[in-house]
């Protein structure tokens, strides 16, 4: 291909909010990265992540050519032995020994081929993905009220509602697009109201009227009583529910025993906070309620999804603008896998893998020798498959399960145990990586061409403007080419995405007649200079912008249903209950957002947030080290002491895995406890133990080259001229230099000293040529220094500027860097708003700049005024 020079409209490689990127190549590898300012989703809006998408790009740590137990092999050598090992699985075993697990990164044409290949040719149906574990208990909660994987609105209709209900979704973190929409349509329109429901008090409570910090997993409980009154206060739509909606009656009579006091309780709030949701929910028409992982990552999800649902159909508060449940998803193409039917109990376009009628219809369009019939197995299962020897033949695509799923650790000896394990991804360094029999170096973002579908149904082009290194290819083109190696080369004769895409077109306009939600049939004959130049559309083409706005359902009567839940009996707890998520500037396992320095700044460690009444039994402190135990297993994170989290309750990130820390993976301590009807794994409801770690010593480094400390303790984060690392130790070296110069990759280092060894003190340089090359501080205790200086300063201060551990004269230490556009610190934050120079957000913009970039710091900000308005409104100020 080409190399581009000028800008490039593209998509960005992250959440689901579908943001457009204008990325102009550099010529060395790179690019510089801008908002589209005509894409619909973000209109030239960015995060701190897609902003910094530019300094994610190039060939450090790529895999570049196939490798073979561990050696480099080429393309047919590798295409051949996988054909060889699933034909050799099926023949023997049948087709359901051999399984595709992929991911919400894959673009919708690599989706069609996995889908196409296992479903219709290979006859069975497991391939199922990573949004198994984000989305899978909407999906199931729409199929049952919609008859149809449906997302009713727009996000329009965000900014268009009078009241928003937030539901698990900490959005100015993992939306924080979506966020900056809701911020600017309230500024606009004070009359707005948002509640945030939601365990945690995150940032994303900032500009809410309400929060309401229920018990985690209440949720069942609080919409059930939310539906009850909709009911007994008069508020019920009769004359929708009559026309178009079963199983009001039902449903009805699981809500009506929640009043008020049974629902605080159970919720854990105050029943004035109950009144204050009432009153905004009866008073208000166009509601949106936004929910995320909070609803889905549970083994309730599919019912909460219901429960939500259930509440906007009793009220008419569906298919018009500025109203409607709104499902918005965790991955770039979550919504695009669903498309092509990438989960294993669906087939494409949104067709019913149980409706023999469908079955047929996919058939005889792809002219297949067979189609699944029965659902495959899901993510959990599938992996125990692969452990208990049922699993012959694996292939993974685009992500890391090792990491990611519940049960961490015997996932990883699943693929231990699996005869054959495939692993495509752009990188070697992924814990998933190290247990394959054969890698296949995949495209990258930039690299890859083809489409993505956002969390409100609209498909954008993922555009390449950077040629592909090595021997590097885009996921379709492996599976395809295995399919033709099985047998079926008219099956995979495409030569383009583009082709891929117009099948997949045609085959959504068959999906249409059959009365199927999903039609972009009207691009099934789109050449091929249209789909490199296709704008964002919304589907379904010529249809609607909202669904439902007739009444009309996908059921069978195209009636909605109306579900009847219960909220899950309430368990005494046996330890500390453990919830998991995201964190602002860091993406899944970290292998593209770690590689950019400033998305390193604001958090470079993990973290366990504890609530003080938990933390101080235990005898921990602020950043003290923790245990968290469970199952066996244990994860040592940094501890931060705050009300954030209610008591009995901890919050630790997901983005650790063992190439960045050396215990920080949480995914191993919870367990693959699904939900019974998407199965969907309760990530945010382990159970843990928590306890003080006293290390014989405490480190922090600064380094040019990757440290590999031998350490009880580590945590390695990319800084603009190398790495730092947390460090701890539970024995000090017998020979400290020798171990220092093994850490940071310097055995012929001059080594400069200065400290108390016997008070366990020290500071070392290591210098060579005359550089300082890494810095390491030991302590007793956890190391007090201007991180952020030394960070600033390595590579330009000599031994003894570093060594000091602060800025020296008149320079202010800027402290944790909490805006990353602009490198704006902590403590300088802290001193605008303490001096008075600051009391709004927009002022710290204007004194700063903070803010002012992407935006995705402005709720950090807010926090931390939060205090000072409190003050200033005590005095009377």
């Amino acid at each position: 291909m080409s190399v581009a020079t000028a800008a490039v409209r593209t998509t960005c490689a992250y959440c689901g909010v579908g943001c457009g990127i204008l990325a102009t190549p550099d010529g060395a590898g790179g690019a510089r990265i801008e908002g589209d300012p005509d894409h619909p989703a973000n209109s030239g809006r960015l995060c701190s992540k897609g902003a910094a998408l530019g300094e994610t790009l190039g060939l450090e740590d790529r895999l570049l050519a196939p490798r073979i137990a561990g050696r480099q092999a080429g393309w047919d050598e590798a295409l051949d032995l996988i054909a060889a090992r699933f034909r050799a699985a099926i023949d023997a075993d049948g087709p359901d020994s051999v399984a595709i697990y992929g991911s919400g990164q894959l673009l919708t044409e690599d989706y069609y081929v996995a889908n196409k290949l296992m479903k219709g040719f290979i006859g069975s149906a497991n391939i199922d993905t990573n949004s198994r574990l984000c989305m899978a208990s909407t999906v199931a909660g729409h199929r049952r009220a919609f008859g149809s994987d449906t997302v009713p609105g727009t996000y329009e209709d965000i900014e268009l509602a009078d009241l928003v209900i937030l539901v698990g979704s900490n959005l100015a973190w993992c939306h924080p697009v979506l966020h900056q929409r809701l911020a600017a349509a309230r500024e606009a329109r004070p009359s707005m109201r948002v509640v945030v429901v939601d365990p945690r008090r995150t940032a994303t409570c900032e500009i809410a009227d309400l929060h309401l910090k229920l018990r985690g997993d209440a949720d069942v409980a609080l919409f059930n009583w939310l539906l009850a009154e909709t009911e007994s206060r008069g508020v019920l739509d009769a004359a929708w529910l009559a026309a178009h909606v079963d199983g009001f009656p039902a449903a009805m009579a699981a809500a009506r025993p929640w009043d008020r006091d049974r629902t605080a309780a159970a919720c854990d709030v105050d029943a004035a906070d109950l009144d204050m949701l009432l009153r905004l929910w009866l008073g208000t028409e166009r509601v949106v309620t936004v929910f995320s992982q909070g609803v889905n990552q549970s083994a309730s999800g599919t019912d909460k999804v219901n429960a939500i649902i259930n509440c906007h159909l009793a009220a008419g508060r569906i298919g018009r603008p500025g109203m409607g449940p709104f499902s918005v998803t965790g991955q770039p193409n979550a919504m695009g896998g669903r498309e092509v039917g990438g989960l294993a109990n669906m087939l494409a376009a949104h067709l019913e893998l149980e409706n023999p009628a469908h079955r047929a219809a996919v058939r005889d369009f792809w002219r297949a020798p067979r189609v699944a019939d029965r659902p495959g197995l899901k993510a959990v299962d599938m992996f125990r498959a692969a452990a208990s020897g049922r699993i012959k033949a694996l292939w993974i695509l685009a992500t890391n399960p090792v990491a990611t799923m519940p049960e961490a650790d015997a996932v990883a000896a699943a693929l231990e145990a699996c005869p054959f394990v495939v692993v495509s991804d752009v990188t070697a360094r992924t814990d998933t990586a190290a247990r394959a029999h054969v890698l296949l170096p995949a495209a990258g973002w930039g690299e890859k061409s083809g489409t993505v579908t956002n969390s409100e149904r609209r498909i954008s082009r993922q555009r390449a403007f950077l040629p592909l290194p090595g021997e590097v290819r885009p996921d379709w083109q492996a599976l395809a080419e295995v399919g033709k190696r099985l047998g079926w080369p008219e099956a995979f004769a495409w030569t383009s995405p583009a082709d891929i895409f117009r099948e997949h077109a045609a085959l959504s306009a068959r999906a249409a007649a059959l009365g199927r939600d999903f039609d972009i049939g009207g691009l099934a004959n789109l050449g091929d200079a249209a789909y490199e130049a296709m704008e964002p559309v919304q589907w379904p083409l010529g249809g609607p912008e909202r669904f439902f706005t007739d009444g009309r359902f996908f059921t069978p009567d195209r009636r909605a249903r109306m579900i009847p839940v219960d909220p899950p009996a309430a368990a005494p707890p046996d330890g500390l209950r453990l919830n998991t998520g995201r964190i602002r500037d860091q993406w899944h396992t970290m292998t593209r957002t770690g590689r950019a320095p400033r998305l390193t700044q604001h958090i470079a460690e993990p973290f366990a947030e504890i609530h003080p009444a938990d933390a101080e039994p235990r005898g921990i402190g602020p950043a003290d080290l923790v245990v968290l135990s469970a199952r066996g297993r244990r994860a040592v994170l940094r501890a931060l002491v705050t009300d954030r989290v209610a008591p009995g309750s901890i919050f630790a990130p997901m983005h650790w895995s063992r190439e960045t820390a050396s215990a920080g993976g949480v995914a191993a301590l919870l367990a693959a406890t699904a939900d019974p009807h998407s199965g969907q794994p309760a990530l945010k409801a382990g159970t843990i133990e928590v306890a003080r770690y006293a290390p014989a010593w405490h480190g922090f480094a600064i380094s040019r080259r990757r440290p590999a400390p031998e350490a009880a303790y580590w945590a390695r984060a990319r800084i603009a001229r190398g790495w730092r690392v947390e460090l701890a130790g539970e024995a000090e070296p017998d020979d400290w230099d020798a171990w220092t110069r093994a850490a940071f990759a310097a055995p012929e280092a001059e080594l400069v000293a200065w400290g108390d060894p016997g008070r366990g003190r020290r500071r070392v340089a290591l210098i060579e040529h005359g550089a300082v090359v890494a810095a390491l501080f030991v302590g007793p205790e956890p190391v007090e220094l201007s991180r952020a200086h030394l960070v600033a300063a390595f590579g330009e201060a000599d031994a003894a500027a570093l060594l000091a551990g602060r800025p020296g004269g008149r320079v202010r230490d800027c402290g944790r860097i909490v805006c990353a556009c602009f490198d704006v610190g902590l403590e300088t934050i802290v001193d605008a708003v303490a001096t008075g120079r600051a009391s709004t957000v927009a002022e710290i913009g204007a004194a700063l700049r903070a803010g002012t970039g992407c935006g995705s710091c402005r709720p950090e900000l807010a926090t931390l005024l939060a205090p000072e308005a409190r003050r200033r409104r005590a005095s009377g100020r």
